[in-house]
């Protein structure tokens, strides 16, 4: 009995451990969660991305949009950070994540993110595609 109490005790102590180390206890709760944007924060370096001739709100909302046609899974949405992450179905828990970068009131750089080259490069086809389509679906003529 009390070999339990003290194993009891001692694994208890190394999970507070765990949750006060290196990361927040906030981060730490994400990915016990399995909702954690740390790892498309890290990889954001390998990101696709490409520049659109829109403000960031109307980007934004218009990659949300994209994101809900396709049936996709968002399970986070940062402001601050200026991100959305989303897994590519709610059975394909493959997550990926979106970054917008404002370059000017007209300009707004889309960055696709995930440690998957495959769900990388094929949600970037459809949100890319997407964007460059005018409001009736069709894409525009560049004259």
């Amino acid at each position: 009995m009390f070999r339990k109490k003290i194993m009891v005790i001692g694994l208890l102590g190394c999970w507070v451990i765990g949750l006060c180390g290196c990361a927040s206890m906030k981060e730490t709760a994400k990915g016990i969660a399995g909702i954690s944007t740390k790892v498309l924060e890290e990889n954001r370096q390998y990101a696709l991305f490409k520049i659109f001739d829109y403000d960031y709100n109307t980007c934004y909302n218009k990659v949300k949009d994209i994101l809900k046609e396709n049936g996709c899974y968002i399970y986070a949405e940062e402001p601050k950070k200026q991100l959305i992450a989303f897994y590519v179905s709610e059975t394909d828990t493959t997550p990926v994540g979106i970054f917008f970068n404002e370059l000017s009131s007209r300009k707004t750089q889309v960055e696709i993110v995930s440690q998957s080259t495959y769900s990388k490069e094929s949600i970037a086809k459809i949100i890319f595609s997407g964007l460059e389509a005018g409001p009736d679906g069709k894409k525009e003529l560049v004259n």
